[in-house]
């Protein structure tokens, strides 16, 4: 999970002009007292020469609170419009800010006359649309801030639309890729990403830079850091780094998100098998996968796929280690009264599809494995990340397994 650290991980030459866009999320525009220091840190970076365009989150809990009083059966575009109010308030109020330090500041919400983020009539972004207003706002920065409200977006009816929830860091880093940024800088309540949660575990301590991989793992199993929307819009070239919205300056500090996703669809050279230990109400059993994992790991035996039921563990290792592999379980299965029988299936292959979209697109899985069942391949196991699907199907229908997932994409 990622939390709080005050602990700097990254500082950039201050003699270079930089363009970068500042997402402020709504702890850091809370209160009066927070509004002023994100301005102060936005007329900071504006004074030292640099280009700044702003993504403003609605202040506090503002959206919730505005959800929770909807007791009505409300039409999606009336839901859009009340929800709005949190971001359209906090725009105001930066601008304001801003204003009374001297920096030329505009505020932009749906509506506005250079307003950068369009959707089609599915709600999905128009990438050409919002490429050439994104490009025709990033003209404008060195005479003028953006202030633009987060999380949402106009489709090219004029009407109020959404982004999801946590939209406000995807607005943030997608006008950084079509602004051609070099940063995007997304200001919260935690300093970044830390080895664990503090409050939990002693010596936790700050990650000073991650991948994009590693964190929307993270970010889909409950670390709030930045919204696993937002990374799909991560390229390369664009930096992205969380710092804590006490830290005052934009850039330097925090957690550094490196990479980008890449969209992979790969059948593995090498042949596996499966070693399956079977045993009494065995996920009642506390430390047996972590026991057996060890076990497997501390022999040199690498494990390519976990997959587990109420009354079995399944390891997918190379061909080459299955002997070693099944005698080793063995010995645990006779030690242990909780487990039963260990046995070993040859000649498995394994396609893998990963990519940085796939958990924005509804039923993935399915769309995976259909062709395979339509074609009448086996399938022992279908295992999924955050952003992979792996399949494992029978070696002698690895190539056409392969070939029916790669016409999917």
């Amino acid at each position: 999970m990622g939390y709080g650290s005050g602990n700097e991980s990254r500082t950039h030459d201050q003699g270079g002009s930089m363009r970068v866009v500042a997402k402020f999320g709504g702890t850091s525009l809370g209160n009066g007292e927070r509004i002023n220091r994100a301005a102060d840190s936005i007329a900071s970076a504006i004074e030292n020469g640099h280009e700044v365009a702003v993504v403003a989150s609605a202040m506090g809990n503002t959206t919730d609170e505005l959800l929770e009083e909807i007791e009505y059966d409300a039409e999606p575009e009336d839901r859009a419009q009340i929800v709005s109010m949190g971001e359209r308030t906090s725009v105001r109020m930066l601008k304001g800010a801003l204003a009374a330090r001297g920096v030329d500041a505009m505020f932009l919400e749906p509506g506005s006359e250079h307003w950068p983020i369009i959707t089609d009539e599915y709600g999905e972004v128009d990438v050409e649309e919002t490429t050439k207003r994104a490009h025709a706002l990033a003209g404008q920065l060195e005479d003028v801030v953006p202030v633009v409200t987060g999380f949402l977006a106009q489709d090219l009816a004029g009407n109020v639309t959404t982004l999801g929830r946590g939209g406000s860091d995807t607005s943030a880093v997608m006008l950084g890729k079509y602004m051609d940024a070099d940063e995007v800088v997304i200001v919260t309540d935690v300093e970044g990403v830390m080895t664990g949660d503090p409050r939990v575990v002693e010596g936790a301590r700050n990650v000073g830079e991650i991948s994009v991989d590693e964190l929307r793992s993270l970010s889909f199993r409950g670390a709030e850091v930045v919204a696993p929307s937002a990374l799909s819009y991560k390229d390369r070239d664009l930096g992205v780094r969380v710092v804590h919205y006490q830290h005052g300056d934009l850039l330097t500090g925090g957690t550094s998100i490196e990479g980008e996703f890449q969209n992979l669809i790969d059948l593995q050279e090498e042949r596996l098998c499966c070693v399956t230990v079977a045993g009494r109400a065995i996920r009642n059993s506390p430390g047996i996968l972590g026991e057996l994992s060890t076990a497997l790991g501390d022999e040199g035996i690498n494990i390519d796929g976990v997959s587990s039921g109420m009354d079995s563990i399944t390891f997918y290792v190379d061909t080459d280690h299955a002997d070693d592999a099944e005698a080793l379980l063995h010995d645990h299965v006779v030690d242990d009264d909780t487990l039963s029988s260990v046995t070993v299936e040859d000649d498995i292959a394994v396609v893998r599809v990963t990519g940085g979209e796939l958990p924005n697109q509804p039923g993935i899985v399915k769309r995976v494995i259909d062709p395979l069942s339509d074609a009448h391949i086996n399938l022992y196991d279908v295992i999924t990340s955050a952003t992979s699907v792996s399949v494992f199907v029978p070696w002698s229908d690895r190539e056409q397994a392969l070939s029916l997932v790669q016409d999917v994409f």
